[in-house]
């Protein structure tokens, strides 16, 4: 039986074990995408000590850094359910086998949300993309849309400019919610175009993309041929394993923690994207901290229970 399970491999799953492994914890860290959310960030420009970095570059020093401790276990599964056990907890792997642990961090992230729009399960894959730093290279001298108005629809329309003939950016506001950062980065871009006030009503095309309708027409036409749509209006948090053990959540769909990243149920406790603390602000820095902190929690927790 393992001291500390920690589910996720992205930024908070990845301090976590890094800390567990210093403070001398048996630690398994398991999860079915290595770097999590963190690989599809193509700058992480607020990193400490980093003036440039990209996110998978840091997200393999991180996992290198988990990998040099013999303390822990490093895997590549999906774990499907987490129940209590005698002394813990119960981790089963999807196709079968099983890990204990006597305490347990989520630090399961989020997951994108989609349109739900026609279209767009269709082609998915087939012109439709969730991810502007994976799929970019393939859009090189072509038109595609980006959909949404945060961070990473700034962000994502700021990485296919480099690459795209031209780049519509489909927000239902007139005002972006983006750091200004990147909202300058883009206006600095000639073949980027704003399309404000407008949502999407479908995704169209003939075996892949070839455009898309919109609600209401923009410069004349409720069309936009396009060769792909990139989604990015955000993220939900992974709570559906920390349910299972019927963890709370706070008004927001998040895990509810305390100071010390504990959930409702003791000995589970939960750190990044998939937790309410750190005021949901979601930021590779923020993520660490909380990993951090819950390995903290997790030891005061076994001591207290003399584990």
């Amino acid at each position: 039986m393992f001291d500390v399970a920690i589910i996720g491999l992205g930024a908070a799953g990845y301090t976590a074990a890094i800390y567990a492994a210093r403070y001398k914890l048996s630690t398994l860290i398991v999860g079915e995408e290595e770097g999590g959310m963190g690989v599809t960030a193509a700058e992480v420009g607020n990193w400490p000590g980093d003036i440039e970095v990209s996110g998978p570059d840091l997200m393999e020093r991180m996992k290198k850094h988990v990998q040099s401790f013999k303390e822990v276990t490093h895997k590549s599964a999906r774990v499907v359910k987490v129940e209590k056990a005698a002394g813990g907890f119960r981790l089963q792997y999807e196709g079968g086998g099983t890990d204990e642990s006597r305490t347990v961090i989520f630090a399961t992230g989020s997951k994108k949300r989609q349109l739900g729009v026609a279209g767009e399960k269709e082609f998915a894959g087939k012109g439709v993309s969730y991810c502007a730093t994976c799929d970019a290279f393939f859009y090189r001298g072509k038109t595609v849309a980006v959909v949404g108005g945060g961070d990473a629809a700034v962000e994502g329309a700021a990485i296919l400019a480099q690459v795209a003939k031209q780049v519509y950016l489909i927000h239902r506001r007139k005002e972006f919610r983006a750091e200004p950062y990147w909202s300058n980065q883009l206006k600095e871009k000639t073949n980027v175009t704003f399309v404000l006030e407008r949502s999407v009503k479908e995704i169209v095309g003939d075996g892949k993309v070839t455009g898309l309708a919109l609600f209401h027409p923009f410069n004349g036409s409720d069309r936009l041929a396009v060769d792909g749509v990139f989604i990015e209006i955000g993220a939900d948090p992974a709570v559906e394993l920390a349910q299972q053990l019927k963890c709370a959540l706070d008004d927001r769909g998040y895990l509810k923690v305390g100071a010390d990243q504990q959930t409702s149920v003791p000995g589970a406790f939960a750190a990044g994207d998939v937790s309410g603390g750190s005021n949901h602000f979601a930021q590779f820095v923020t993520a660490a901290g909380e990993g951090a902190v819950a390995v903290s929690g997790v030891f005061a927790f076994l001591q207290e229970r003399g584990a």
